[in-house]
């Protein structure tokens, strides 16, 4: 009996043109690992040069089903849809190759060739200028835009930081490292590197894209417009830059600019799915949400694939689909041309559809799909995390505060809510924005920002990292962090004496914030541990709470905040309220006046009609907070008991505390 080939030595033989003799190897392979994505990569190859069409047809759709954002297998369908002549998909295919993966350039070629055939010449310039701007590139650049492609991020960095280290001030490298920061979430590394890129290179349109997005990112909406407003300005008829500039408007609080924006680029490309999606978001903010609909199921009728669009509607929270648009949502369910997101997309909104039709079961199957295709991209690590918060409790510890009491900045103004998501910190925000004496703002990243600049504190006499830092910092440096944060937030304030930054993940940090700001208020607000989880569990958010997307680690996250702030409870009595979601429920004004008496602030009527309150709101909960306090949502994991044991293991004895 022959020893199985190696995948290196079957593409030896595709090489060499012996497709025959690879598919044979390819068989075998095949037959012990039926979901061996390279393995099904060669056969499709293999298959369409023997110009069996429908047997490489079939590869393919496997391996979309497999991995929807599988580049190679999007570039090969495309050589196989030119072969067989239907140019409309194959240009379909290689556009979406290339939007996974910019270094393919046969994909380039290949939509070229197609455009030219097609006789559109406007789309073919703009093809063939990033096809000799790929083959212009250096070598190791190609190699990290397809590390990048693939998730190798760290090989990727090394690769690209070598290059630098060779030419310095070559721009493209800095723009590639800088996505790399965006994706491991160092934001503050991701915007220099731009920045100096702009400098560079002022007529580099992509890098300046990507400077606006990293300073939305690290939430510098001032700049981020000025920057979009700049692009716009130099050119004006481009319906992509007005894109950019009416989301940077959004994300500034100017609606009105924004919708009007959305509605040049609607009169123009009145189908385009991005758009309307983008323009939904901008009308659900300001609470008119038949507007918001309607935009929603534009989106989704003109592209029935726009997953966003779907689960926009469900994360309306108060929207209940149709039946017609269940029966659309599965008619897409089994399309191998939807991408990855929007699958995940999909999935969630018809976890929303069958939990609205008291089919809980059916609901749950869905929210457990888009959990675990959501994991397969995420980087996070429980165990880390654990181990995260462990070295809080650790090194932030009584005689730490005692060591620095008197350091830091003054300000009273912040009142930082934090716990977890979804355990009604948007509420308690609504309620506190009520009072004429508080602004509502975001979730602020500025506390997370900075922990993660402390990670990386140039400090020689310092042991190395955060938080073991906090024990080094002088007074002179902590009174100045909590300047920065109170000057940082400056911009999203409406001229209250204080504000509300309800960044949930904040309680990781109470050590750094009351060193910084000893003078702020915190509030912890929880909710049952049950229901907090898997209501975290059956949200998708935009970015970030990863941990979210499996029933053990949300548990776990769950248990290891607990743990978190007992600590701070101990080293720091009476500085933190806790405000448990159920008793505001239950009993709206005695929570109000509790709170409003913490943090020295008068009564006012308004707090308990908090829903009368006009103000954007840019979180799920969006529609919710905007009706009266209601008991139904408070025990609905109930209906999912059967399925919930994972997470009950998890949570362990703190289930019996309840």
């Amino acid at each position: 009996m022959r020893e199985p080939a190696t995948l290196e030595q079957i593409q030896q033989l595709i090489v060499e043109n012996q497709f025959d003799k690879a598919r044979e190897r390819l068989e075998e392979t095949l037959q012990a690992e039926p979901e061996n994505i390279d393995a099904l990569y060669m056969d499709a190859v293999c298959r369409r040069y023997l110009r069996d069409f429908g047997g490489a047809a079939a590869r393919l759709d496997t391996i979309k089903n497999l991995a929807p954002e599988h580049s190679r297998a999007r570039q090969e369908e495309g050589h196989l849809f030119k072969a067989t002549g239907d140019d409309d998909r194959a240009l379909a295919a290689y556009s979406r190759a290339c939007q996974l993966n910019p270094a393919l350039e046969a994909a380039w070629r290949g939509q070229l060739e197609v455009l030219v055939k097609k006789g559109l010449r406007e789309q073919a310039l703009a093809v063939k200028a990033q096809l000799d701007r790929i083959k212009a590139m250096p070598r190791p650049l190609i190699a990290v835009m397809d590390l990048i492609s693939q998730g190798r991020l760290l090989r990727a960095e090394e690769i690209c930081r070598q290059f630098l280290q060779q030419v310095p001030h070559h721009v493209e490298a800095m723009r590639l490292l800088a996505d790399i920061g965006v994706r491991f979430g160092v934001l503050e590394d991701a915007e220099f590197l731009l920045e100096s890129a702009v400098e560079f290179d002022p007529t580099n349109i992509q890098a300046r894209i990507d400077y606006i997005g990293a300073l939305r990112k690290r939430q510098k909406f001032e700049k981020s417009l000025h920057e979009a407003k700049r692009l716009l300005d130099t050119f004006p008829d481009n319906l992509q830059f007005k894109s950019i500039y009416a989301i940077e408007c959004m994300q500034a609080g100017d609606y009105d600019t924004a919708l009007a924006h959305f509605d040049e680029i609607l009169e123009t490309l009145p189908e385009d799915p991005v758009t309307l999606t983008s323009r939904g978001h901008a009308l659900k903010t300001l609470g008119k949400f038949d507007a918001a609909v309607e935009s929603y199921r534009l989106a989704f009728k003109y592209h029935p694939l726009h997953g966003e669009s779907r689960y926009s509607l469900a994360n309306l929270k108060t929207y209940q689909f149709t039946q017609a648009e269940i029966e659309g949502m599965h008619a897409q369910e089994d399309n191998s041309d939807l991408s990855h997101m929007d699958r995940v997309y999909l999935f969630f909104a018809l976890g929303k559809a069958y939990e609205d039709k008291d089919d809980f079961d059916r609901a749950f199957s869905y929210y457990e799909q888009g959990n675990r295709l959501k994991k397969v991209q995420s980087r996070y690590n429980a165990s880390q995390m654990t181990a995260e918060l462990q070295a809080q409790r650790e090194i932030c510890t009584a005689q730490l505060i005692a060591d620095k009491q008197g350091m830091g900045c003054d300000a009273p103004d912040p009142i930082f809510v934090v716990g977890l998501p979804r355990a009604g910190s948007t509420l308690i925000e609504q309620i506190l924005a009520s009072h004429s004496q508080v602004d509502g703002t975001l979730e602020l990243p500025n506390i997370l920002s900075l922990s993660n600049r402390l990670r990386r504190w140039p400090r020689e006499d310092a042991e190395s990292g955060y938080p073991e830092v906090l024990a080094d910092l002088d007074a002179t440096e902590l009174a100045k962090f909590g300047q920065e944060y109170i000057d940082d937030t400056r911009i999203h304030r409406q001229g209250a004496p204080r504000f509300i930054d309800k960044m949930p993940n904040n309680f990781r940090h109470i050590g750094l914030i009351k060193l910084i700001l000893p003078n702020a208020k915190i509030i912890d607000a929880r909710r049952h541990p049950m229901a907090c989880c898997f209501s975290g569990y059956k949200q998708l958010f935009a970015e970030g709470q990863e941990f979210t997307y499996s029933l053990e680690d949300v548990g776990q996250y769950y248990k290891d905040y607990v743990q978190l702030m007992d600590h701070w409870n101990r080293i720091l009595p009476g500085e933190v309220l806790l405000v448990q979601y159920e008793d505001v429920v239950s009993d709206l004004e005695t929570q109000v006046r509790r709170m409003l008496d913490y943090l020295g602030l008068p009564f006012e009527e308004s707090c308990l009609r908090y829903w009368e309150t006009e103000r954007s709101i840019r979180t799920p909960s969006s529609e919710q907070v905007r009706q009266p306090v209601y008991q139904s949502g408070v025990d609905q994991w109930k209906h999912f008991e059967p399925h919930l044991g994972p997470l009950k293991a998890a949570l362990g004895d703190l289930l019996s505390q309840q």
